[in-house]
């Protein structure tokens, strides 16, 4: 029988991976208090079995992280330096979602392979099982990552939006003033459609949720935990104002004095790809298809709201 020859690319990927994990509990464990301090202790020696597991079944050393994991795992430790215990918590909860999804794909390539496919079970287990059950039995949670997921996707839906806008508005009007008035104007309706859209949403469901419920405990079953209890007032801000933060971004640097729709692509381009790169790690996503959707989209969006500015001047004759 031929002797499969371990992928040694891969090998570095995952060995690299969980040193960083190993790096990034350790250097945690130095900032973390009670309850989260114990919860970064069970992690660690599961994190240093990993590292010590593919180094081994890969036959492969490393002991250094390369650059783009140090600049990482840096920006990480002083992000749960200023912000405490709500940003280990998010931190450790995207590390997880990391964790299993990355295994999930190596399983969907590599399982064919026998012993890979022992190897990814016996690590998974450890993913399904230990970290994860560790990190969801923390009383200590203060956070709700969804709800830190949709401030990054209200940022992103503003700043797409209002850059559009803004790039229309220079092709057809050409002043920077008409352009600053009509970016915020639309900015303005846009956070409050927003808002009110994430209002009425949240009310429903909660109305939805309470029939549930009333009807539950009417027939004697366990109501249980049927949803968020976030109140719908709460969420219309917190929607309304990361779209106006987004939205922001573009409308400053004509503030600022622009006179041309350049300044506001360099911002919102430079925004985007920090927005995308905390939504890909929130959510577990491949940053650099994160990365690449969004500036695809923020693209199509600049060119054809262009196009129509330069057809409008053109047609109708708008000149301020």
């Amino acid at each position: 029988m031929a002797t499969v020859v371990p992928d040694r690319r891969l090998g570095r990927r995952l060995i690299l991976d969980e040193l960083f994990d190993l790096s990034l509990y350790r250097a945690l464990h130095g900032v973390a208090k009670g309850k989260l301090r114990e919860t970064l202790e069970a992690l660690i020696p599961t994190e240093s079995r990993h590292f010590a597991f593919w180094q081994d079944f890969f036959e492969l050393r490393l002991d250094r992280l390369d650059l783009g994991r140090r600049i990482k795992l840096a920006v990480l430790i002083a992000f749960c330096r200023i912000f405490g215990a709500a940003a280990i918590h998010l931190v450790l909860e995207a590390i997880e979602v990391h964790g299993v999804r990355k295994y999930l794909d190596v399983w969907n390539s590599h399982g064919g392979d026998a012993r890979m496919s022992r190897a990814l079970r016996e690590v998974l287990e450890d993913e399904f099982k230990h970290e994860d059950a560790t990190v969801a039995g923390d009383t200590e949670r203060t956070i709700n990552p969804e709800r830190v997921r949709n401030v990054f996707l209200g940022l992103n839906d503003g700043l797409v939006e209002i850059l559009g806008a803004v790039s229309g508005f220079y092709a057809a009007f050409g002043s920077p003033l008409t352009v600053l008035v009509a970016g915020l104007t639309v900015a303005v309706a846009g956070a409050l459609s927003m808002a009110a859209g994430a209002y009425v949403a949240t009310s429903s469901e909660a109305e939805v949720r309470d029939t549930e419920t009333a009807r539950r405990r009417f027939l004697g079953e366990d109501a249980g935990d049927t949803g968020s209890d976030e109140p719908p007032l709460a969420a219309a801000m917190l929607v309304g104002g990361s779209y106006f933060a987004g939205a922001l971004v573009p409308v400053l640097p004509v503030l600022f004095g622009a006179h041309t729709a350049f300044p506001s692509l360099i911002a919102g381009g430079t925004v985007i790809v920090l927005v995308s790169m905390l939504l890909a790690f929130l959510s577990g996503m491949n940053v650099r298809r994160r990365i690449a959707t969004n500036l695809v989209i923020i693209t199509a969006a600049v060119v054809v709201t262009y196009v129509i500015g330069l057809a409008t001047k053109a047609l109708f004759g708008v000149s301020v």
